[in-house]
């Protein structure tokens, strides 16, 4: 598996706590910053990550904010991407399950870095369960276009 990381400023500290949570798990991934804490603009960091996973490049995405929420609104502005703002265990694990979500959104000033290390490795541990839930799934490629 390879992931595709990124936040913005509001992010940061999580976004390494991740990282760090990725490399225990001997999980690829590739950081796309921002490399200071000056305050940057989350669509520019949402945009390399969901571009990237819906070109194939990388398996999942990982995008942190502040809240989470900007940040996953404009990933799902890609076609194919399917970004879950998740803050805890069992959105983490029903989106894997139902909705074969490919980015997993957090904030850093909504969850802590162990609730969030828990998130990230149910959500990466999860899979698709397919079934009825493909269906669904169609229908939302489908909206897009």
């Amino acid at each position: 598996m390879k992931i595709a990381i990124s936040s913005d400023h509001g992010g940061n500290n999580l976004r390494k706590e991740i990282m760090s949570l990725l490399d225990e798990m001997s999980i690829s991934y590739e950081d796309f910053g921002p490399q200071t804490d000056d305050s940057v603009d989350y669509p520019d960091y949402a945009r390399p990550v969901a571009e990237r996973v819906a070109a194939g490049e990388f398996d999942r995405g990982i995008l942190i904010c502040g809240t989470g929420i900007g940040i996953s609104i404009a990933a799902n502005k890609f076609k194919g991407i399917r970004c879950a703002l998740v803050h805890d265990v069992f959105s983490a694990k029903a989106t894997r399950c139902h909705n074969d979500s490919n980015v997993l959104a957090m904030g850093e000033r909504v969850i802590g870095p162990g609730l969030a290390r828990e998130i990230v490795e149910t959500w990466l541990n999860t899979e698709f369960e397919g079934g009825r839930h493909i269906r669904r799934v169609e229908k939302i490629s489908e909206i897009e276009g």
